[in-house]
This record gives C-alpha cells, sequence and structure tokens, in this order.
C-alpha cells in the first residue's frame, strides 16, 4: 500500500478526480481518496512509478507527497520490494532531439526517467524550426520553378497566386502530425517515462524543483540529470529594435501573409534560407549582412549565394549594419551607414543563445561558456558529477541530429557506458538554392591546423547532371591533405548538395584519398558523380574525359 498527503482539495468531486487520474497509471489497481484526511491509498504493482503518480495529481492542480510506502507480503511470506524504486532514475529537462534521443536509450538501459517540459513537447525543430521551415523552402521554391525555369522554351511558365493561409495550414498540419507520431505518441505509449508539464531549475546536484504549469512546486530527485533545454533566437543590442514588432524565425514561420517588403538582419543560415523563400512567394527582400554572407565559411560559398540571390532580385547589402531601428506609420525604419531603408516587416536572424539562464546552474556546480553555452566534453559529461548536457544549450555545434546523436550517447553514459560524440566529419546543410552542403576542414581550417593542403575545385559545367538540367550555379571543391592526398574536407554549393555530401561523410572517414575517391563507381547524371569527377581533377583535366570516362 502507498499513502500520499493530497493538498488542496475542496470537496468530494476532487477526490473523485484524484481517484480516476491515478487509476489510469499503468501498475495501479486501485485508488482510495478521502478529501477531508487529505490522503489517497493506492493499490500497485511492485513497479508502479511513483514520480508519475506525483505528477498525475499536479496535473489536476493539487500537491502531493508520500507519506509511507507499506510494504506487504508476498505469496511466499518474504517481504516485497518497490522495485521501481530501485531503479537508475534519470532526470531529463526538455523534450526536443536530445531530450527524447536520451530518453528513450535510458529506458533501453533499464532506467526510468521524468521528462520536465515547461512549453510545447518536441523542442525547436519539429515545432519552429527545421520542419516548418523546410516545408516553406519546398513551398517557395515550387512557387519559383512555376514562375520561370530553365524549360520556359518548351513549357509555358506562369506567375503563381500564393495563399499563404492555406500554405500555413499545411505547414502546420504536418507539424502536428510529426509531433505526435514522433514525441507525444511515443512519450504515452512509454510507461517508464514520466512527463512533468513546467519549469526546471536545479535546487543542488540531485534534486530539482518544478514549477508546475498548473501551479504548485514538485520537488525531483535524480540519480543523473541530462540538460537539454535547446536554443532561443538571439536577439542583438540595435538602439530602438526591442520597442518594435520585429519577427524572429519563429514569427516569420508562423505569419499568414506575405510582407511585400521584408528586410532581413543576418547572414547565415536562418537569415538566408527564409529571406529567400519569402523573396519567391513575391516579397521584396533586403539582407543587411554586418559581414558577407557566410563569412565563418570558405569565401567562395558567400560570393556563390550572393550572386545566386542577386539573380532572383534579393538586394544583398553586405558589410552593413543597423545603427537603429523605428517602427513609424506601420513602417520599419532602419538607419544604416548607407542611409535608411523601410520596410513591412524585419526578420532578425543572428544566431540563437542557449536556454540556461533560468536553470539555477550555480546551485548544481555546472559551468558554462561567455554565451551561456553548457561546457560538455566528448561523453556530454558538465562539470559536476552526474550530471550531463546535451544540444543546442551546450557549446557542440546547433544541428539536430548532432543534438539526438549527443543525447544518445548521454543516456549510455549515465548508465556507466563510456559512448563519446566524434563530430570531426560533421555534415552540414543550409537549404538555400543551391543548397549548400560542407563538411570536414576548409583550407583556411586546415591552416590553423598546421595542416598543408592541396585542393581543387569544380565548376558545375563539368558535372553532367547539371547540364542535363540546364543548371550549372555552384561549385565542389575538394580540400586534401598535401602529399598523401588524404580527403580532409568538402564544401558545395550546387542544387541538392545536401544529398551528395554524406557520401563525402564516408569518404573522409573512411580516410580515403581524392586517388581513392576517383577510382570509384559513381551513376551516371546524378549530382553526386560531381564527388568523382572533382577528385579526377587532381591528375586529370576532366573536360578531356568522355561523359561517363571511368
Amino acid at each position: 500500500m502507498i499513502e500520499l498527503k493530497v493538498d488542496g482539495m475542496t470537496c468530494t468531486s476532487c477526490a473523485a478526480h484524484v481517484k480516476e487520474a491515478l487509476e489510469k497509471l499503468p501498475g495501479i489497481t486501485e485508488a482510495a481518496v478521502a478529501y477531508p484526511e487529505g490522503r489517497a491509498r493506492v493499490t500497485a504493482d511492485l513497479g508502479a512509478d511513483r514520480e508519475r503518480m506525483l505528477a498525475a495529481i499536479a496535473a489536476l492542480g493539487y500537491r502531493a507527497a508520500f507519506d509511507e510506502v507499506a510494504t506487504e507480503l508476498g505469496a511466499g511470506g518474504t517481504a516485497a520490494t518497490d522495485k521501481g524504486a530501485s531503479r537508475l532514475h534519470i532526470a531529463v529537462i526538455g523534450s526536443g532531439g536530445a531530450a527524447m534521443a536520451a530518453a528513450l536509450k535510458a529506458v533501453e538501459q533499464g532506467a526510468r526517467v521524468t521528462l520536465i517540459e515547461r512549453g510545447t513537447l518536441g523542442g525547436t525543430c519539429v515545432n519552429v524550426g527545421c520542419v516548418p521551415s523546410k516545408i516553406m523552402i519546398r513551398a517557395a521554391h515550387i512557387a519559383h520553378l512555376r514562375r520561370g525555369s530553365p524549360f520556359d522554351g518548351g513549357i509555358g511558365a506562369s506567375a503563381p497566386r500564393i495563399e499563404r493561409r492555406a500554405l500555413l495550414a499545411q505547414q502546420q498540419a504536418r507539424v502536428d502530425e510529426l509531433r505526435q507520431a514522433k514525441y507525444e505518441g511515443i512519450l504515452e505509449s512509454t510507461p517508464a517515462i514520466t512527463v512533468l508539464r513546467g519549469e526546471a531549475r536545479f535546487r543542488n546536484s540531485h534534486s530539482l524543483t518544478v514549477k508546475l504549469g498548473g501551479g504548485g512546486e514538485l520537488a525531483v530527485a535524480f540519480d543523473r540529470c541530462l540538460i537539454a533545454t535547446g536554443a532561443s533566437p538571439a536577439i542583438p543590442p540595435i538602439p530602438g529594435l526591442m520597442e518594435t514588432p520585429y519577427w524572429t524565425s519563429t514569427e516569420a514561420l508562423a505569419s499568414d501573409a506575405i510582407p511585400p517588403r521584408l528586410a532581413v538582419i543576418g547572414s547565415s543560415v536562418v537569415a538566408l534560407e527564409l529571406a529567400q523563400a519569402f523573396a519567391r512567394f513575391g516579397s521584396k527582400v533586403t539582407i543587411l549582412a554586418r559581414n558577407t554572407l557566410f563569412f565563418r565559411e570558405d569565401p567562395a560559398i558567400g560570393e556563390a549565394i550572393a550572386a545566386a540571390f542577386h539573380a532572383e532580385g534579393i538586394e544583398v547589402l553586405e558589410h552593413t549594419q543597423a545603427s537603429r531601428v523605428a517602427y513609424v506609420g506601420e513602417e520599419f525604419v532602419l538607419t544604416t551607414q548607407r542611409g535608411e531603408l523601410r520596410a513591412d516587416k524585419l526578420l532578425v536572424a543572428t544566431g540563437r543563445a542557449p536556454n540556461t539562464g533560468s536553470l539555477a546552474l550555480d546551485a548544481a556546480g555546472v559551468a558554462v561558456n561567455g554565451h551561456g553555452a553548457i561546457v560538455i566534453d566528448t561523453g556530454m559529461r558538465t562539470s559536476a558529477a552526474d550530471i550531463y548536457a546535451a544540444g543546442d544549450c551546450t557549446d557542440q555545434p546547433q544541428f539536430v541530429y548532432v543534438a539526438a546523436a549527443a543525447g544518445t550517447r548521454a543516456a549510455i553514459n549515465m548508465s556507466g557506458g563510456e559512448a563519446v560524440l566524434d563530430l570531426s566529419a560533421m555534415p552540414a546543410v543550409v537549404f538555400t538554392d543551391p543548397q549548400v552542403a560542407t563538411v570536414g576542414l576548409s583550407e583556411a581550417e586546415a591552416r590553423l591546423q598546421d595542416v598543408e593542403t592541396d585542393s581543387r575545385t569544380l565548376s558545375l559545367d563539368n558535372v553532367p547532371r547539371a547540364l542535363a538540367n540546364f543548371d550549372t550555379r555552384g561549385f565542389i571543391k575538394l580540400v586534401a591533405e598535401a602529399g598523401s592526398g588524404r580527403l580532409l574536407g568538402v564544401q558545395a554549393v550546387s542544387p541538392e548538395a545536401g544529398e551528395l555530401i554524406q557520401t563525402a561523410v564516408l569518404a573522409i572517414r573512411a580516410r580515403m584519398t581524392v586517388k581513392d575517391l576517383a577510382g570509384q563507381l559513381f551513376p551516371y547524371l546524378t549530382m553526386v558523380e560531381g564527388l568523382k569527377l572533382a577528385a579526377q581533377t587532381f591528375n586529370k583535366d576532366v573536360k578531356q574525359l568522355s561523359c561517363c570516362a571511368g
């Protein structure tokens, strides 16, 4: 028999609701709840999850605490034990890619998990990031092709009518579907995971306080904890900006209208993906880049994307900053060194900041860097024993597949394993058109590591698939180690570059040389064949080869 004290009940109906909630939980056969006494007596299987009992009561707006755990004699006359309490208990803060991967792996390892989420289940990627943005980008690509393509001489083009509200409804329906299938549904069907809806903060290195969404607080003790709280849009300190109704990517993706004029502050992934999408839907887009586009990457990447944007009528103002932003008469006014820029909407996409400020990390001894990101090692361990972190709240690259891989490895390590995350061949894709895809080292990064390189760049007018598509925008660049020829990195700007980069990842992982790569079989008339051709340029003139020469 498990006994709980329940505070906040005011009538017999309250007691009935508590009883109903408890008896719905796995492992509970009967619950007797007395409103005058403020107590609940629960008959449960040996492995019934106590945290889930507290969470079910807290979800109704009441406060509960265990008063006594009575052990009953088993059939053989020996004392039974609470097996659920003896299992490793892991607390997971967050419910995105890292959190879910960790929670499911931890259960697989035999642990019980309390997952704490203060907002919408699923985190950034499925709700307000990767999924909705790629749907919007794809729709904009279709609109662009209907407006014009290299085949207009034989296929009549026509200006599309953009029904943004209908597109938004389609986009949100798929987001809701994926969130239910990949997050909510899985959590509901996994009894070893208890979900608490509220905001967590550390009390010490082995316990949390959760401020529940329905009111009240709940203490959660843990053996291990994973912090996977993600990141939020970072807002630059531009005078006047905070007093305006600017957009971040979240508001831009949820907008049911296409602004006639859109100004974009930012020069990297989110800024450029959304800038092109809105331009293809009909906005007049102006990008303000503090430096050049993709200034941290190989310079050729930014130059190629800037050229593609200019060809589509997108204005790119490099080395330009807004010194002040005002909102006057439903119009944004941006003051720059080039003069005033006016727009109907303003998108600010200047990076993302880790969500760590409200966690009281000091109380647990968890160290952060100067940007507030949690510092972790290759095993996702923080500076505090038994506390791990993964995903965008850490100092690792902010990609959902990195977060998920880190979460899985963190769960293994929290369960006593020794898994590491190797990011030496990490692919990255930007979904502009043409796409940008990279892996490994650029020439500049190799120089910083004192590695001498030998590089080749292949323009796409040498790739048969690009010629057949009548679209030769971009290039493929291979960076090899001088002398050995070992492949160190690949940078590609091309349509569907994201579909070819994983081949480069595997080649780098296998420590292949460019000679090895050049000798592989690649299917003809595919974009990935460009990797083979680029490798052949190290010792051949590919212009002198037949179209499918080995």
